[in-house]
């Protein structure tokens, strides 16, 4: 779900980085009476993701422009459907298009992409994931598009869990003692993950109490020997180098959890355009 106060949060930055105090090509050439009709066309497939948000561009610009959504979030769209319809001052549509674009295309891209996985695991156990590999400022509306796409999320942030990665375990010491550490000092309602980068590292931190364990940077035999010697007493994750053309094998394995920083970090723009309808 999305607060729409932290929306408008980022509309309004995003807004004064593009405009700052004037645009002073469709403020200076077009008076306030001046209206049009304009349009969303997709010039690709995928999952479209961000229309709302697209929608309350334009109403903090000024407010002046009405939406018709044809396509909404979730929704399939094809190269050269129309998304939305949109009328009102012209002023109002020139200066709130890119940000609206910017945001509808990168939410659209990162679904699309999600969802793409998610049918390429379909039929197995595997749930497809996000990471914390977000942009900064926009992770609400990357987390909110992967839910869309089809994927779950993975912690939003620190507060939401505790992991402990190669780093913590290298820091402090070693798997078990930093397992133990936690848990006489965390709440009973936050859960432990563990990230492992061997087998025995994985034994270790089952008996150590993790709660779930993250399979790190393994082939796709080393998470098969992983599912076995688990049989089932934590979630298992993988991580690490999983691709379009491999997510299938990792998922076949027998892995609860696929979790992709892609997904979010260096996703493809949906590419859509905004037209102004030339008027008879």
């Amino acid at each position: 779900m999305l607060q729409q106060f932290d929306i408008d949060q980022l509309i309004i930055t995003a807004l004064k980085e593009d405009i700052h105090y004037v645009d002073v090509t469709s403020d200076y050439l077009l008076s306030d009476d001046h209206r049009s009709h304009a349009y969303y066309v997709a010039k690709d497939s995928g999952i479209l993701c961000g229309i709302d948000i697209a929608r309350r561009v334009f109403e903090l610009v000024s407010g002046e422009c009405e939406m018709d959504v044809h396509i909404h979030d979730g929704q399939s769209v094809q190269k050269g459907d129309r998304i939305a319809d949109m009328r009102g001052c012209t002023k109002t549509l020139l200066n709130g298009e890119r940000t609206a674009l910017n945001i509808l295309q990168h939410m659209s891209g990162i679904a699309t992409a999600t969802n793409r996985c998610v049918q390429l695991v379909k039929g197995t156990n595997a749930q497809i994931t996000d990471t914390r590999k977000t942009l900064p400022g926009l992770r609400q509306i990357q987390k909110y598009a992967v839910t869309v796409g089809g994927g779950k999320n993975h912690r939003y942030n620190l507060s939401d869990g505790a992991m402990l990665k190669d780093n913590h375990i290298d820091a402090y010491g070693g798997i078990t003692p930093a397992v133990q550490a936690l848990r006489k000092k965390i709440g009973h309602m936050v859960k432990i993950e563990v990230e492992v980068r061997t087998l025995v590292e994985l034994e270790e931190a089952i008996n150590a109490g993790a709660d779930i364990v993250m399979l790190d940077n393994m082939t796709c035999e080393e998470m098969r020997k992983a599912v076995i010697l688990t049989d089932g007493r934590v979630p298992l994750e993988a991580s690490g180098n999983i691709t379009a053309e491999n997510i299938r094998a990792v998922a076949e394995t027998g892995v609860n959890i696929i979790s992709l920083g892609a997904l979010t970090h260096s996703v493809q723009c949906f590419d859509i355009s905004m037209r102004i309808q030339k008027e008879d």
